[in-house]
């Protein structure tokens, strides 16, 4: 602790968030909302919900993440669906697993939204301090201490810091801390973890360039606009924007190639200034000039910053070369050939906790009392950050009441998806959440999250009374539908021939209405020339429901079987204080690594990295003679 005099803050705190980022934001509304005082810190009140990189929200998994946040009484989707400048449905030649929206949001009007609910939200102190230390009495967690010796006293907090721990930022040869562009690093905090003992690791993400709008030669490169622009993240009804602003589609060419590879000897990755990992998914264009040598292109997506700023960001772009080689290689780009970098693109580097060390609840094992969340677990994404903010948030709230925390299951939702990977796989990158990463993700829909997760959003206390009974009314209608489509049948009369045979369907002998929405050709609204007396007040929503359900009831059914089957395996609990060096024949990786994260469950051993089906088939003899 400091031997400076310390300034004592009053007033006692039910839950700290550290950090005002996408994680910090959800957590301290979540834990206010639950009527826990809570008190927000943030290095900057200019920067609360900020987008440092791309302003856009959503996109596969991602969206579903949101829709899923938004299910439990979450913030981001109705603050995207109120700042957006586009909004489109990805995938939509592909089946509902996968399809998922996503929004090019105003990047200063998003901030201001979100600042003005935390403002306006009761229970909740937002507050302007960088956190040096934590406040421990013996080993128990008492408060935090800032910079300017300031004490707030509490024994739940949330860390949520983003990639402000140690933040180191490069540009070109030339490098110096920050935790984003413009702003102070957290070098004490980031030290005191260290001294505490958790286990931190170096990781690098980057964020491209901005150029002025007004340089660009938009008639050299090709308009795309969003394809629904009603669309909305939020189950709430909230209002939306309606906006339809265009990205633009550019390429790079040879020539960019050639002049990147020209001047790799500047870059501060390829030199090996840079020892953070940086992120697979989302890789620079030096790393895909380089990694993808036999490509003659690269797309990049001229998508604006906001409706109200020159400032344009280049999609794709990512790099931490020189400011005059970025503008450089910029140049070569078709449309570009006059433009002017705004801000230079970056590379930063910073450290994180290894979540390992993590909780279900996302409270760390080491240190009672404390919550993680964010990129200060190893993730990228603003999404993925919000899911584990509300998490935490909620968590450190119930267990301030004397409630009973939640575990989000990977069977249920993306969230439990995310925070079980975080957990158990071995994290050595920026992690980034899939579809693919679900192996239940026909039942994880974007559509369906509000039918998943609202009931359990009601019982933490998140979602109000009014809104339930408008989602009961939901579920209701959807079942009271799928009910009558099983009920009525329809006779092959000559109308009805016709009728299907203009939807490209034979219609042979009397079949039900559920039998005829199976067909791939027939969908919802085509049902009411065959049925007039079918409810053409049901919502677009339910409609969708209805017909996924229908479409889709086989695979679900086998998908629930297999969901099942998995259950009884991983319901098999092993206890805390089970000792693995006893076990014989466990591989040395696996005995390793189940001592690290001491699984609670057979099923949650069987997802570590490392750990293969016969050592699972070992564990459980030993369990059997253990117990």
């Amino acid at each position: 602790m400091s031997s400076d005099p310390l300034i004592w803050n009053k007033k006692q705190y039910g839950v700290i968030v550290i950090g005002a980022g996408h994680a910090g934001c959800e957590a301290a509304l979540a834990s206010a909302r639950l009527g826990v005082s809570t008190l927000l810190l943030t290095i900057s009140l200019d920067r609360v919900a900020w987008m440092p990189c791309n302003p856009a929200i959503g996109g596969p998994a991602k969206s579903q993440l949101v829709h899923e946040i938004d299910a439990l009484g979450g913030e981001m989707g109705i603050n995207a669906d109120k700042t957006y400048l586009q909004i489109k449905t990805l995938n939509t030649s592909k089946g509902p697993a996968v399809q998922s929206l996503r929004a090019q949001c105003d990047k200063l009007a998003y901030h201001l939204e979100m600042k003005k609910t935390i403002e306006n939200q009761p229970f909740l102190d937002l507050k302007e301090g960088m956190v040096r230390e934590f406040l421990l009495e013996e080993h128990d967690l008492c408060g935090v201490i800032t910079e300017m010796d300031m004490v707030y006293l509490t024994n739940k907090v949330v860390l949520a810091t983003g990639t402000f721990l140690n933040g180191l930022i490069h540009i070109g040869m030339k490098n110096f801390p920050a935790g984003r562009a413009g702003e102070f690093p957290s070098i004490h905090l980031s030290t005191h973890l260290h001294k505490l003992g958790f286990e931190m690791l170096r990781l690098k993400t980057g964020t491209p360039a901005r150029v002025d709008r007004k340089t660009i030669d938009f008639s050299q490169t090709c308009a795309e606009y969003g394809n629904d622009h009603k669309k909305r993240f939020s189950f709430t009804g909230s209002a939306i924007t309606e906006k339809n602003i265009p990205c633009h589609l550019v390429h790079t060419n040879p020539q960019t190639h050639d002049l990147i590879k020209e001047n790799l000897y500047q870059s501060p990755l390829s030199q090996g200034k840079i020892k953070g990992i940086g992120p697979r998914y989302c890789p620079s264009i030096e790393d895909k000039v380089i990694r993808f040598s036999d490509r003659d292109r690269h797309s990049s997506f001229l998508e604006p910053e906001g409706e109200h700023t020159a400032e344009i960001y280049t999609q794709g772009l990512s790099t931490s070369l020189p400011q005059d080689v970025q503008q450089a290689f910029l140049r070569t780009i078709s449309g570009l050939e006059h433009v002017e970098v705004m801000r230079p693109a970056y590379a930063i580097e910073y450290d994180i906790i290894r979540p390992h060390q993590l909780n279900y609840t996302l409270e760390t094992k080491l240190l009672k009392g404390l919550y993680c969340a964010g990129q200060v677990n190893g993730t990228s994404g603003y999404e993925e950050a919000a899911a584990q903010g509300l998490v935490a948030g909620i968590n450190a709230a119930l267990s301030h009441l004397g409630r009973s925390e939640i575990i989000f299951d990977r069977t249920n939702s993306y969230v439990g998806t995310l925070i079980d990977d975080l957990i158990n796989k071995d994290i050595s990158e920026p992690y980034r959440l899939f579809t693919s990463r679900s192996e239940f993700r026909l039942l994880l829909r974007q559509d369906n999250a509000d039918l998943r997760l609202t009931p359990l959003g009601h019982a933490i206390g998140l979602i109000s009374p009014q809104r339930y009974e408008r989602f009961l009314a939901k579920k209701s209608a959807i079942e009271e539908t799928l009910q009558l489509l099983s009920s009525v049948s329809i006779t092959p009369t000559p109308a009805y021939k016709k009728l299907l045979n203009a939807l490209g369907e034979t219609f042979l002998q009397k079949e039900t209405l559920y039998a005829l929405l199976r067909r791939t050709n027939i969908h919802f609204n085509d049902l009411y020339p065959l049925y007039p007396k079918l409810n053409s007040s049901l919502s677009d929503e339910v409609r969708q429901e209805v017909e996924i359900h229908v479409k889709y009831e086989e695979f679900i059914i086998r998908m629930h079987d297999t969901l099942q089957k998995q259950k009884k395996l991983s319901d098999l609990t092993i206890p805390d204080y089970f000792d693995y060096s006893l076990v014989n024949n466990l591989k040395s990786e696996s005995l390793e690594k189940l001592q690290k994260i001491r699984p609670k469950s057979i099923g949650q051993a069987s997802r570590i990295d490392g750990v293969t089906p016969s050592d699972i088939a070992i564990l459980l003899v030993a369990l059997r003679h253990f117990a």
